[in-house]
């Protein structure tokens, strides 16, 4: 399910680092060596032969971060981004693996598709690289795609994202034909017929702007009905970039009532409210969109407890000229894979409002237990999935420096601390500052 481009595997011995990997419950100051892209000791003062040896002296080495939810615009627009530079700015902001969406042009909704973006991850992909399939047949809701034959080409799972699934018997569909083929389905909850014409979250600031309002019951509304027909099916299901408390408190419940649900949410919900768009920066401008202080504190929450076990993204570049217009005309989402982890370590670690342990749980394990994927580990005889963590550096997110082909950051300018050292993905190192 994933692919990426050939390349030699690693030997290598990370010294005096903190390795942390808070799933396996290891922390402590000790060596980490990696014999041909797999990790064959862990201890002090191990033994370096030939190997390239990288001083972690005040370094956090933890597993490296799973991305669940990326825009690479291919096939289609390349201007924009493609499996080379999006998986180059995957590498950079310390992912491992990634997972591409299927909106794009043509649609990944037939085997000539998929085929074709298989080939060029294998040729350019620098970490792992998976895509989901389309549910419906160009999006559009009127029929499924042929979830087997997908699944057997190598679809690492269903979504429609951008676009709901608005017929309820076809989304029941969807989530049998999802248990035959063996993947994820996972859902863009909005009820379109609440949220048509919207540019903002429905409340005080979209009122004084003037702009369309989002309501927040146009996502839960339609949270509440996947998690319902999931239920019926017996079927597991993942809910993609939520951002209302309402979708939070149904998601709980259906937890609790032993669905088997998972839930994703994204840096920019958990930093950012609505207020934001009062700088009218077309920056801040995604679907679904900011919302209240009161949504931001249920999301975050949430992800303390468990509730939502997987941060993504949303990586969903646009040209500049796109981007450059007044904010009613500009399209929905902003880049993320570069910008990811310091974004949440300076404005929740550090903050207070989030433990390390935890952001990196929610980075790595929770999104690849999310779509079945292996999630990464510091253990002897594992594939080496690594990041390199410096928490003390300080930089200023600039769009000269990024890899990716796209610069629409809701933080550029913004000086954040935590930098990505080295990434080590599936073996072989993918990116080294």
């Amino acid at each position: 399910m994933l692919f990426r481009r050939d390349t030699p595997p690693a030997d290598l011995v990370v010294r005096r680092a903190r390795v942390l990997d808070p799933a396996a419950g290891v922390d402590a100051l000790i060596d980490v060596r990696v014999d041909a892209g797999t990790i064959v000791a862990l201890g002090e003062d191990l033994e370096t032969n030939a190997h390239r040896v990288v001083d972690g002296s005040g370094l956090v080495l933890a597993p490296a971060f799973v991305d669940p939810h990326v825009h690479l615009r291919a096939p289609g627009r390349e201007d924009e981004e493609t499996v080379a530079t999006g998986s180059a700015a995957a590498a950079a902001g310390g992912f491992c693996a990634i997972l591409a969406m299927p909106n794009t042009d043509p649609v990944v909704d037939s085997a000539a598709v998929l085929e074709g973006l298989v080939e060029d991850a294998r040729r350019e992909a620098i970490v792992p690289t998976g895509f989901l399939a389309a549910i419906t047949k160009g999006q559009d809701g009127g029929q499924l795609t042929e979830m087997g034959e997908l699944a057997d080409r190598g679809a690492a799972g269903f979504t429609d994202d951008g676009r709901p699934v608005v017929s309820a018997g076809l989304m029941r569909r969807a989530l049998q034909y999802g248990a035959v083929a063996g993947r994820t389905i996972a859902v863009h909850c909005e009820e379109p017929t609440l949220t048509r014409g919207a540019h903002v979250h429905e409340g005080t600031v979209s009122a004084e702007l003037g702009f369309g309002g989002y309501p927040s019951i146009g996502e839960s509304v339609m949270v509440e009905r996947d998690l319902a027909l999931a239920a019926y099916e017996r079927r597991p299901i993942h809910l993609m970039h939520l951002s209302a408390r309402e979708s939070v408190e149904a998601l709980a419940r259906a937890q609790a009532d032993g669905v088997a649900a998972t839930g994703e949410v994204t840096p920019h919900h958990l930093v950012l409210t609505d207020e934001a768009v009062r700088s009218l920066d077309p920056n801040v401008k995604m679907n679904p969109p900011l919302r209240a202080e009161s949504d931001r504190s249920a999301l975050l929450a949430a992800l303390r407890s468990g509730t939502i076990a997987a941060i993504a993204s949303d990586h969903a570049p646009h040209a500049r000229h796109e981007k450059e217009v007044p904010f009613e005309e500009a399209p929905f989402g902003v880049t993320g894979l570069e910008t990811a982890f310091a974004a949440l370590h300076t404005h929740l670690v550090e903050a207070g409002l989030l433990d390390l342990e935890t952001l990196l749980v929610r980075m790595s394990d929770g999104p690849a237990r999310a779509f079945g994927l292996e999630p990464p580990r510091i253990a002897v005889g594992v594939s080496a999935n690594l990041v390199l963590l410096d928490l003390r550096e300080a930089w200023r997110v600039d769009e000269g420096a990024f890899r990716s082909r796209s610069a629409n950051s809701w933080l550029l300018g913004e000086t954040l601390r935590g930098r990505v050292r080295m990434t080590v993905a599936d073996g072989t190192v993918a990116f080294a500052a």
